[in-house]
């Protein structure tokens, strides 16, 4: 070890080993119910509204207060954001499991859980880059990364582990002991640090900060569901942008911002944040249609659904883990533009898919998004960090987490609104079902269970409304896909031509 890296701690790989077990509770916590909804509704009574909303405080709360979570964890320090959201969660998530009765209880908890997810994650990735060095870093961001991509296919594995063996209520009680290990191993092995120049916190730029991504989240989230015209949706774009411009008009003019606005000015930080949301743009829209599929459209359990996923995060993990090492040979930009034309290739081999395609075409399918997706992440993920001093560590961790955020939720909405408007356009209604045609046109899986419904009392039309059913689905995601290999390929393009060259550093100098 040269004298650069005696001050850094002997055990950084085991500290990125706690903050990656970390980081997975919380990112397969934004997905484990998906698969638990129906049994979750069966089980409280709740209604559509109350399911969307199960599902939406979470993904509110944690993406609304990120931003001032890693700011706090800046000021008073990074391990103890970490054991508190942690604690949070784990305490969230043990009364839900046993003191749940009703929808309510769950969208409170819902709420309390993304809370201390928004404390949790920004501090991981800001512990991993006050311990590793400078020559070390590009590894651990992208083992960081990989974590982070594999959380969801894991969250929904385990959800649908939870539901065919036990119940909803395993879905939240499976996060305590995990929980309850990461807060042992955190609290012995990760050093304390913070801004040792002891800034205050812009509080103005904090409220500022949740109004604008709330806002913003809010609008996509609910934008599918309520209609893009609803005047809820037009009120929470309409907050963004007012919000927006007086954070940065606030940021300017106050002495200790937030989020310093120079950030912005550095193409490797602004470019790093576009290819972050694009690539989970991607994940998660591709994710959401998948999921329907494998369940409604090829009929398989949600066990066996989540477990169709998992050649995804089988190219995802070795290429963000290795990324570093084709960064040094090849340079930043064409690693991460290279990423982003495999994944806009794979969504085009997508749109080969049909109801007869066979799994092993899609499973390779899904390996090679999962490669693009790794090597767009990690390298993305380092030049964002990279562009920040350590003193703003969480605040540059926040900001990574929120494009991931805003890029998930606007590809689960951009790819859910794409499907359902070609799905709605082309699905044939046959005439003994015409008294249901609102709930057949306006939901895929109602048109499934209506069409069973008239099989088993001996109408078979049934089946000629489950074919088109099917059909229609499948055009709606080929749409979706197409959509999202433009958004993709368009990225690529922006990386390659506007990110700057790094100097490029022999394998050998590592």
């Amino acid at each position: 070890m040269n004298n650069s890296e005696s001050q850094y701690p002997d055990n950084r790989w085991l500290i990125l080993g706690v903050m990656s077990l970390s980081l997975v509770i919380v990112m397969l916590n934004n997905v484990t119910l998906n698969v638990a909804l129906p049994n979750l509704s069966t089980s409280l009574g709740a209604d559509n509204s109350e399911l969307q909303w199960i599902m939406d405080a979470y993904a509110l709360v944690f993406g609304g207060t990120l931003l001032v979570m890693g700011a706090l964890g800046d000021r008073f320090g990074r391990k103890g954001a970490l054991q508190v959201g942690l604690v949070i969660v784990c305490a969230a998530s043990a009364w839900t499991a046993f003191f749940a009765d009703s929808s309510t209880d769950v969208i409170l908890a819902r709420a309390i859980m993304g809370l201390g997810a928004a404390l949790v994650m920004p501090s991981t990735l800001s512990v991993v880059l006050v311990v590793f060095p400078s020559s070390e870093r590009g590894k651990a961001i992208g083992i960081w990364a990989a974590m982070a991509g594999i959380g969801a296919p894991i969250g929904l594995l385990v959800g649908g582990w939870a539901v065919e063996n036990y119940n909803w209520e395993m879905a939240f009680l499976i996060n305590v002991p995990v929980i309850i290990l990461a807060l042992i191993l955190g609290a012995i092995i990760v050093p304390r640090s913070k801004d040792e120049e002891g800034r205050p916190l812009d509080g103005g730029g904090a409220i500022l900060s949740i109004l604008v991504l709330g806002s913003l989240l809010y609008g996509i989230i609910e934008g599918p569901s309520l209609g893009w015209t609803d005047y809820r949706v037009i009120a929470s774009f309409a907050t963004f942008l007012v919000a927006i411009f007086l954070f940065i008009y606030w940021q300017n003019k106050t002495e200790y911002p937030l989020l310093p606005l120079e950030f912005f000015k550095n193409k490797n930080f602004t470019i790093g944040l576009l290819a972050i949301s694009m690539a989970f743009f991607v994940m998660f829209s591709f994710m959401f249609m998948q999921m329907l599929h494998f369940q409604l459209v090829r009929g398989h359990s949600p066990l066996s659904a989540a477990i169709r996923f998992f050649p995804l995060p089988l190219g995802l993990m070795p290429a963000a883990a290795n990324s570093d090492r084709l960064v040094a040979k090849f340079g930043r930009p064409n690693v991460i533009a290279t990423g982003l034309i495999l994944v806009a290739l794979g969504l085009g081999l997508f749109t080969l898919v049909d109801i007869d395609t066979s799994y092993a075409q899609i499973a390779a399918t899904f390996v090679l998004l999962g490669l693009g997706i790794g090597l767009t992440m990690a390298p993305s993920t380092t030049a964002v960090m990279d562009s920040i001093p350590e003193s703003k560590a969480g605040v540059g961790s926040a900001t990574n987490d929120s494009s991931r955020e805003v890029g998930g939720a606007l590809g689960i909405a951009i790819g859910g609104s794409v499907l359902n408007e070609i799905y709605q356009s082309t699905i044939v209604i046959p005439a003994s079902a015409s008294a249901q045609s609102s709930m057949i046109q306006e939901s895929f899986p109602a048109a499934m269970t209506i069409g069973q419904q008239m099989l088993a009392a001996g109408n078979s039309e049934g089946a000629m409304l489950i074919a088109s059913a099917r059909e229609s689905f499948i055009e709606g995601m080929v749409g979706a896909c197409i959509i999202a290999a433009v958004i993709a390929l368009l990225a690529s393009i922006i990386v390659k031509l506007k990110m700057p060259e790094d100097d490029i550093v022999s394998i050998e100098e590592e």
